[in-house]
């Protein structure tokens, strides 16, 4: 268990032990983005063997104007997990043709994300009001001071890191912080042939290895770690039992990691491996289960041809 002294050093420490000290040693995802991990996620979202951006990217340049239609009468857009904002500016644009000026609060815990995208916005819609929040909307979210209507942006397939239910708690708590006339437009990926999913999560570039492992890099920053990052290999597994892809860190020999503003020290055996994303792809029967539980209503979605993506567009239910 975590010592007080361990839990005061440094907002990751608590995550950080606990994940390792498990049998089944974890990181948590959000540990990905600090600047550099932000960075290499960009870089990801260009892959040839990454649809997800690419298909999520086509839906919204094919449907943005239908989907602004159906959000209705709109004031604010607010968008968890913003990252770069990059498919957001499409949506925008029709928003703002249908309602006029809007405000924009992208939450992201990376603030360097955040202030590309605001600049970026700002240069390409000047009528946007951008209000970043750095923030981790997983730990806190306060939206129902937010001026409404709102269209409250959940997309890239973010959902999916989350256990199913973690995912329905989260999208519960999305639930309650609606008024009327508020809407959710959530992205999902899709279950499909692991011959198309795996490669999007292990590129011939290496790029993805790059982003795994430089989560080890973030803990050496923040708690003076010893992580080699070269010493642990990039390993991807298709679970379809759960339906997910699961991304791991795998120890290459027998090693001691140190922690130093922890004062203790992880061991790991050789091919012991750190499990540090889930990436759930959803079926129609994972979907109707997490709309129920989070008491929200589906009333429009988009899908491409080949049904490997879908937008729900949904209200209080």
């Amino acid at each position: 268990m975590a010592t007080s002294r361990e839990l005061s050093i440094s907002p990751i420490a608590a995550d950080v032990v606990r994940g390792l000290s498990q049998s089944q040693k974890s990181l948590p995802p959000w540990l990905f983005y600090d600047a550099t991990g932000s960075d290499l996620f960009e870089q990801i979202c260009r892959l040839p063997e990454y649809y997800l951006t690419r298909t999520e990217r086509a839906l919204f340049h094919r449907h943005c104007a239908e989907i602004a239609s159906a959000a209705g009468p709109t004031r604010t857009v607010v968008e968890l997990g913003a990252g770069s904002a990059s498919k957001t500016s499409l949506l925008l644009r029709s928003l703002m043709q249908a309602n006029g000026p809007l405000f924009y609060v992208p939450i992201d815990v990376s603030g360097s994300a955040l202030a590309e995208a605001s600049r970026q916005l700002q240069t390409s819609l000047p009528a946007l009001e951008v209000i970043p929040l750095v923030a981790d909307y997983t730990r806190e979210l306060r939206l129902r001071t937010v001026a409404g209507p709102k269209l409250i942006l959940y997309i890239g397939s973010s959902l999916g890191n989350f256990e199913p239910l973690e995912a329905a708690s989260l999208m519960t708590r999305v639930r309650r912080q609606m008024q009327p006339g508020d809407r959710v437009l959530l992205g999902i990926d899709l279950a499909k042939s692991p011959e198309v999913l795996l490669p999007a999560y292990d590129d011939a570039q290496g790029v993805t290895a790059a982003f795994n492992k430089n989560i080890l890099a973030h803990i050496n920053r923040e708690l003076g770690g010893s992580f080699n990052p070269e010493d642990f290999h990039h390993r991807v597994r298709w679970n379809g039992t759960e339906s997910r892809v699961e991304m791991h860190l795998e120890s290459a020999f027998p090693q001691r990691v140190w922690l130093r503003a922890l004062g203790r020290g992880f061991d790991f055996h050789r091919g012991e491996t750190i499990h540090t994303e889930n990436s759930y792809k959803y079926t129609p029967s994972m979907l109707e289960s997490l709309f129920f539980t989070a008491g929200l209503s589906p009333r429009q979605s988009w899908t491409d041809e080949r049904h490997w993506f879908e937008l729900h567009l949904l209200a209080p239910a």
